[in-house]
């Protein structure tokens, strides 16, 4: 299966010099039919400040819609957990950071190893939904493979996520089932968390939001609203609040100067 030059993960070394002689590590998670390319300037402005950066692109993305339809939350929470891992046996901490599914796959491993994530940076993070035809999807997904894709909802003009223009409906059946089970652990996350939420976002709605900050164990939550961007805040107008803020995050929760 070809791979798309835009789906490339991105990997940079960390440089301690920069961090106070300490190795420190960031791990960046794509959304759901995206890529790693609506992180990628994420991660470059973290790597040119000294941290380690995995950019992974998940199982079934950056190829085909067909293709994607044939994995699972489970071959995605896999390729997270697994880039975790390898950063955490070669790094003195980690913060680990997502956008949209993302967000949902590193809460999931937040809760599942809290003592190994040093913080949480979470941008729209879906964790349920409003729309009446979720309900459908365990029906549907039989008798339809796609519907029309949730891509570049994104504000600033000439921006592009390169995700899928169709909505797998057994991957996205799959993402859907994970979500009671996370809500569920959600109180076992206990790491530093830093929330951003678009105040217009036609992709997730604003049941996620609630749930996420009224069931983590965290003490350390702040929450940032961004005024001037859509869902794919990552790569919009707010891009540099986002940056700035996440820099300044990794920086303290990781015991690096600032």
């Amino acid at each position: 299966m070809t791979i798309q030059a835009s789906a490339t993960p991105l990997s940079i070394p960390a440089r301690p010099e920069l961090t106070g002689g300490r190795k420190i590590g960031v791990l960046l998670s794509h959304g759901f039919t995206g890529s790693p390319a609506s992180m990628t300037p994420w991660g470059e402005h973290l790597g040119e400040l000294g941290y380690a950066v995995e950019v992974p692109r998940l199982p079934g993305h950056g190829t085909t819609w067909q293709e994607m339809n044939t994995t699972t939350w489970a071959d995605w929470y896999g390729e997270v957990a697994g880039s975790f891992d390898r950063l955490s046996r070669t790094h003195d901490a980690v913060v680990v950071g997502g956008l949209s599914m993302g967000g949902a796959l590193v809460l999931r491993l937040a809760a599942d190893q809290p003592e190994r994530v040093s913080g949480v940076i979470v941008v729209n993070p879906a964790l349920a939904t409003k729309r009446f035809d979720v309900k459908l999807l365990p029906l549907l997904k039989h008798l339809v493979p796609s519907m029309p894709g949730i891509i570049n909802d994104i504000k600033k003009p000439g921006m592009d996520e390169h995700g899928y223009t169709r909505t797998p409906l057994k991957a996205a059946h799959s993402m859907m089932q994970a979500w009671p089970p996370l809500v569920t652990d959600l109180g076992k996350v206990t790491s530093p968390l830093l929330y951003f939420r678009s105040t217009v976002d036609k992709v997730v709605d604003g049941l996620s939001q609630p749930l996420i900050i009224d069931r983590v164990s965290s003490t350390d939550v702040t929450e940032v609203r961004l005024e001037d961007s859509y869902h794919v805040a990552t790569i919009d107008n707010d891009a540099p609040k986002i940056f700035e803020q996440s820099a300044a995050f990794v920086a303290r929760v990781a015991g690096t100067p600032a």
